[in-house]
C-alpha cells in the first residue's frame, strides 16, 4: 500500500501532532498527496482522449467509435488526393475508403475514435494533398458503432 507523502509520521490517532514544534511535518496538510493523485488521474484521462485507441478496438474498450461519409468539392482530382487521403488516415489508425466521383469529387467513409475522425474532418476540409483546392467539405451519415467495418484504409478504384 503506498503511504500519503504529505501525511506526518507523528500523527496519532486522534490526529494530534507529537513533533516538534516548528516542524516542516506539521505544515503540509496530509491531503496533499491526495491532490496531486487527482491531477495525475486528469492528466492521463487528456491522454487518453487526445490519442485515442488503437485500430479494431470496441465501444467497450472506453472509446466511442464512429463512422462518417465524406464528399470533397473543388480541385480534388489529378492531385493526388486519394493518395494522400489514405496517408492521413492510416497515420491516424483510422479505417475505411476513398474514390473519385464521375462528378469531379473525392468522396469515403472514415470509421475510428471520435477525436481521430475528427482531426481527419479538420483535415479534409482544410488540407487534403498539397497541389488541391478544396472548396467545401460534406460530412453525413454520421453515427455510433459499436464495431469497426474495415480493416484498412483503401483507395476504391
Amino acid at each position: 500500500m503506498l503511504t500519503d507523502p504529505g501525511a506526518c509520521a507523528c500523527l496519532t490517532k486522534g490526529g494530534a501532532h507529537r513533533c516538534a514544534p516548528g516542524s516542516s511535518c506539521s505544515k503540509i496538510p496530509a491531503s496533499a498527496g491526495l491532490a496531486g493523485v487527482g491531477l495525475l488521474i486528469a492528466f492521463l484521462s487528456t491522454l487518453a482522449a487526445l490519442y485515442g485507441r488503437a485500430p479494431g478496438l470496441s465501444m467497450a474498450e472506453g472509446n466511442t467509435l464512429i463512422s462518417v461519409d465524406y464528399e470533397i468539392f473543388g480541385k480534388v482530382q489529378g492531385v493526388f488526393f486519394r493518395k494522400h487521403t489514405q496517408a492521413e488516415g492510416k497515420k491516424l489508425g483510422l479505417v475505411g475508403w476513398v474514390q473519385n466521383t464521375d462528378r469531379g469529387t473525392v468522396q469515403g467513409q472514415l470509421q475510428g475514435p471520435v477525436s481521430k475522425v475528427r482531426h481527419m474532418q479538420e483535415w479534409l476540409e482544410t488540407s487534403g494533398s498539397p497541389k488541391s483546392h478544396i472548396d467545401k467539405a460534406n460530412f453525413n451519415n454520421e453515427k455510433v458503432i459499436s464495431k469497426l467495418d474495415y480493416s484498412d484504409f483503401q483507395i476504391v478504384k
